[in-house]
């Protein structure tokens, strides 16, 4: 399902898009406030699993558009999020092993907008991100996405290490990007597979990256060291779809 990118401002306002369901992806609360519909949103939020802020309300005067946000803001998502199973069903439902791509941190919603597209075209079932410190789906990634959204899964976990774990014990093998890996072309890269991208600065991050069972990395001739993240990401997803196709 399809929403409108929007700031949600004011206690009423927050409150319903909680309780009607709406995917919020933060929640920005005016450090100290103790009221009662405050604290009622802030439990909402958290039954949710919702990112929650507290901030100095100077902060919360220079997001407000309204003027009128009563001590609280909201960021709501511009699609609706899938869960895992889903992912895997739609596996399933192809007849085809499972080829997931996992983010571990990617915040600019261009790279997020772009790998999501790279993996609905490379065939890959859906994409698995954080909840915390990256970009959830933003009006920006729906739009980079050129309309791959509208087809391809997003889930939002909490931990993605233990989502790596669990998805282990379904049969995948995961495999992450990092310039001390092997060669991509020397691994073996059939079967189910998750494919885990690291944040744009600091790559994949070490509980992640400890988890996964190959470290592939991408031959690079330039004087450079590094590719942009959804770059990375497509050069590896096409090797994965070579080995695939073969």
């Amino acid at each position: 399902m399809r929403y409108e990118e929007f700031t949600i401002e004011g206690r009423n306002a927050v409150l319903e898009a909680f309780r009607a369901g709406r995917p919020i992806d933060k929640l920005f609360v005016q450090d100290g406030c103790k009221d009662g519909p405050v604290q009622t949103i802030v439990r909402e939020a958290r039954k949710h699993d919702t990112v929650i802020q507290f901030v100095a309300r100077e902060r919360l005067d220079q997001m407000s558009d309204t003027g009128k946000h009563q001590g609280v803001i909201a960021y709501a998502a511009a699609y609706e999020y899938a869960d895992v199973e889903d992912i895997l069903k739609l596996a399933e439902e192809k007849g085809e092993p499972p080829f997931i791509f996992l983010l571990d941190g990617i915040e600019d919603p261009h790279n997020l907008g772009a790998i999501i597209r790279t993996a609905n075209l490379a065939g890959a079932h859906g994409v698995i991100i954080p909840k915390h410190r990256a970009s959830g789906l933003t009006a920006t990634v729906a739009r980079t996405s050129a309309g791959a959204l509208n087809y391809t899964p997003v889930a939002r976990v909490t931990n993605l290490a233990n989502t790596i774990e669990d998805l282990k014990k379904r049969g995948l093998w995961f495999v992450c990007a990092d310039m001390g890996g092997e060669l991509m072309y020397k691994l073996n890269l059939k079967g189910p597979i998750g494919l885990v991208i690291g944040n744009e600065g600091n790559g994949v991050g070490k509980l992640v990256r400890e988890k996964c069972d190959m470290i592939a990395s991408i031959p690079m001739k330039g004087d450079i060291d590094s590719l942009n993240a959804s770059v990375a990401a497509g050069v590896l997803a096409y090797e994965i779809v070579r080995q695939r196709m073969n």
